[in-house]
């Protein structure tokens, strides 16, 4: 098991090798290897499931994400009006999974994550919104608003570096 944090991460490369800049405070890495089978993982996804809750309803829907290691985020689009959005909008702090699908136990692979969801607005949303576009451009038809859903902490699973291995990924709190 190896936890890591950051305060704030400028520059993360999900290759072979990861390169690290840290803006401020210090970035703990047991090893390097595991940061970067989490952001190579999460990069080569791109479906999440989220699981939103507020005054005693819940929701979960499926999203379609680009994810953002230099924040350690996702980016997604959704209507406001859906029940997951209006949830999110009474209550941001969420929950949700990304896994692959395999029928091999032993290359199962996937992420739990609990974070915060917020609407883009203005010039952070042009910019998501043409990430979004790059990754999925389809999405260039659609006008639903943007959204950045920040981590917090992480839990990823994969079975391909042993059964049951976990490995996690913490935001660092001021």
């Amino acid at each position: 098991t190896a936890y890591f944090t950051a305060s704030y991460l400028r520059t993360i490369v999900c290759v072979n090798l990861i390169s690290l800049d840290i803006a401020s405070g210090i970035l703990t890495v047991t090893d390097d290897t595991q940061a970067a089978a989490i952001c190579r993982y999460l990069a080569k996804n791109h479906v999440l499931t989220l699981c939103t809750a507020a005054e005693n309803d819940l929701w979960c829907a499926s999203c379609f994400y680009v994810f953002e290691p230099q924040q350690m985020a996702f980016i997604i689009m959704s209507e406001a009006h859906t029940r997951h959005a209006e949830l999110a909008l009474m209550n941001a702090q969420v929950a949700g999974t990304v896994a692959a699908q395999t029928k091999n136990i032993a290359l199962i692979q996937g992420v739990q994550f609990r974070g915060q969801l917020k609407l883009l607005e203005g010039d952070k949303a042009a910019m998501a919104r043409e990430q979004y576009i790059k990754r999925f451009p389809v999405a260039k038809l659609a006008s639903a608003p943007v959204w950045i859903l920040t981590l917090d902490h992480l839990k990823m699973t994969d079975n391909k570096l042993g059964f049951g291995k976990k490995l996690y990924w913490q935001r660092e709190t001021n």
